[in-house]
């Protein structure tokens, strides 16, 4: 098995500008002319789309808690064949996971699942010999995970510079960038993080340009390219899409449209991937732009986004949400995640939604973040009854009420409760789920999609 030269971009603390030295650095490298293949700890769906901009190919979530550890490598060596390097962002704090679970989920775990060399971006805008205290701490808390340079980020002048780089001389870490204190690249946030790419692609192009720009003025290329090198080969497959050749030969592939565009832009690659192999043609579609769904449509899948800033546009496109009724009310398979929760509810924000939930979606100030464990209430197209998931929350809106008479989900952590709607073909939920862990649930949903002409 080829082995594909890895660098694991990892932090002491969220905000010390991981993601603008892994964006940077893949930007760097693909001007370079090398195949980079983009990967991102955790269950984040918005900083790969950064990285695809900068790479042109899909950005790749490495998630061991929703897929399972024994997943991570595969999924690596999945996403990065043929390609000449491979950049893993981390998540948070090098060691910071899963709450209350150890190392589960965290960088440092996904650093030791692929062998990988990490590369630590230190905020040394307050600090200046301490910094080798601070480095020399992460480096020794855990031997199995290899810190093989630093990167210094917001450095102040030539002094300060100086300064830091004598502090790390006693380290035995080399110093592989640094990286001056400047205007933050124009990568704007708002209440669940970066604005998506899809919403501002001019003006993120332009912020990747830059990013890439500033780490190749101040980083050695060339030694972080070496050090990736070291990195041995995988003793894994490549995970593939399940049922891909059991999928040949079934007759006409059934239409499964995928909601896009800047409202939907949440969605893991495997999941198109998954859907192709079980033998569906995926078509994706704009909500905010197309006022009816793909020909031939059988089955619809509307995952995670923004809808609560497009709500009036959303609720505008009245054709849309028509087809989309009438598709739920066939009886064909909807999965809902999220976003797509929010589009079926009867309304966002006092706007009309496509009225397929009887419940009503608003804003809230609370933040719902975090990992859970649930079990499936019912049959419905993805799941069987008492099939049990890993999945995420994340999301600053309430639905009322949460759950409908049939409920999707039964939550076990980090309470019980039930949550979502199960109702004729429809499958709607806040749970994101990745379906590499579970590839029946594309398999299922297939299915359920090439009885629809019978109906």
């Amino acid at each position: 098995m080829v082995s594909v030269p890895r660098l694991v971009i990892a932090a002491p603390a969220s905000n010390s500008g991981k993601t603008t030295v892994a964006t940077g650095l893949m930007a760097a490298f693909a001007a370079r002319g090398l195949a980079v293949s983009p990967h991102k700890v955790g269950p984040d769906y918005i900083d790969p789309g950064y990285h695809s901009l900068a790479t042109g190919r899909p950005g790749r979530n490495l998630d061991a808690y929703m897929c399972g550890t024994d997943l991570v490598a595969p999924l690596f060596a999945h996403g990065s064949a043929g390609c000449d390097l491979a950049v893993v962002e981390g998540v948070m704090g090098l060691y910071d996971g899963a709450s209350g679970q150890g190392e589960l989920a965290s960088t440092a775990q996904v650093a030791k699942l692929l062998k990988a060399p990490v590369v630590l971006v230190v905020d040394a805008s307050s600090q200046s010999r301490s910094v080798a205290a601070l480095v020399h701490g992460f480096a020794s808390w855990d031997p199995q995970v290899r810190i093989g340079g630093v990167i210094l980020n917001k450095v102040a002048s030539d002094r300060h510079e100086a300064l830091l780089r004598d502090a790390l001389d006693e380290s035995g870490l080399p110093v592989l960038g640094v990286i001056r204190r400047a205007p933050q690249v124009a990568t704007p946030s708002r209440h669940l993080g970066l604005v998506p790419v899809a919403e501002r692609q001019s003006e993120a192009v332009n912020a990747v340009r830059a990013m890439g720009e500033r780490v190749r003025a101040g980083c050695d290329l060339d030694a972080l390219l070496a050090l990736a090198r070291t990195a041995p080969a995988p003793a894994v497959e490549p995970w593939q899409p399940a049922y891909g050749r059991a999928a040949t030969g079934q007759g006409p592939r059934p239409v499964v449209a995928v909601a896009g565009g800047a409202a939907f832009t949440f969605a893991y690659a495997e999941h198109a991937e998954l859907l192709t192999a079980a033998g569906a043609e995926v078509v994706t579609f704009d909500p905010l732009r197309d006022e009816k769904l793909p020909a031939g449509t059988a089955g619809l899948v509307i995952g995670g986004g923004f809808p609560e800033m497009y709500a009036p546009e959303l609720s505008a496109n009245e054709p849309l949400r028509r087809a989309v009724t009438e598709l739920a009310l066939s009886g064909a398979p909807v999965a809902a995640e999220c976003a797509g929760l929010l589009y079926l509810a009867r309304e966002l924000d006092g706007k009309p939604m496509c009225g397929v939930l009887d419940a009503g979606a608003r804003m809230s100030e609370r933040l719902t973040l975090g990992y859970r464990q649930a079990v499936a209430v019912s049959d419905s197209p993805l799941a069987a009854a008492g099939t049990r998931v890993r999945g995420h929350e994340f999301h600053r809106t309430v639905l009322e009420p949460a759950a409908g008479a049939t409920p999707a989900w039964g939550m076990h952590q980090p309470e019980r409760r039930v949550e979502g709607y199960v109702q004729r073909g429809v499958h709607a939920s806040y749970l994101h789920t990745h379906w590499a862990a579970s590839p029946e649930v594309a398999r299922r949903f297939v299915e359920h999609c090439r009885v629809l002409p019978a109906r």
